[in-house]
């Protein structure tokens, strides 16, 4: 049993890591378009609607698609007020219940309605309203269903390994 879990763990570890350091070079690229936007925009006085677009697109790839590492490494936002003091068995049972009372259903509820949403998107090809701008919605629509199942992967992975600690013996 030990064993299935922890190749479980190993496997969406793995792939959240891949995820998260692929998106990071996300990071580079969005600065070196917000750049060329500001130069364009503010020296030569011109913008293009599609870099805009393109801008807070990269965004969001990066805040979705990088969710479920950002969990991995524990560095999402947390009081931890009570939680740095407590004893190892006492934060895996914390990550335990917050990752089943609050975190596995809030992840399942946004992939369920984001699936349906993109979905509408590519059904309707859904494009930007704004003349100029980037065609095929249905693409970044589909990021929140992604972000949502690699965050929602993690934080399996997350209860599993809350389980692993609260289940070895003193």
């Amino acid at each position: 049993m030990n064993t299935l879990l922890s190749n479980f763990i190993n496997l969406i570890d793995s792939l959240n890591e891949f995820v998260g350091k692929s998106v990071a070079w996300l990071t580079g690229i969005l600065v070196l378009l917000i750049c060329y936007d500001v130069i364009f925009r503010y020296l030569l006085n011109n913008t293009q609607v599609w870099i805009m677009e393109m801008e807070w697109h990269l965004f969001a790839l990066i805040f979705l698609l990088g969710a479920g590492y950002t969990l991995k490494h524990n560095r999402h936002v947390r009081v931890d007020l009570f939680y740095a003091k407590m004893s190892a068995k006492d934060k895996a049972w914390i990550d335990l219940l917050g990752s089943v009372i609050f975190l596995i259903p809030w992840c399942l509820l946004i992939a369920y309605f984001s699936f349906f949403y993109a979905m509408d998107a590519y059904t309707l090809g859904e494009i930007s309203p704004d003349p100029g701008g980037l065609p095929a919605r249905w693409i970044i629509k589909s990021a929140i269903f992604v972000g949502a199942l690699l965050l929602l992967l993690q934080a399996l992975a997350e209860a599993g390994k809350a389980l692993l600690v609260i289940r070895e013996p003193k």
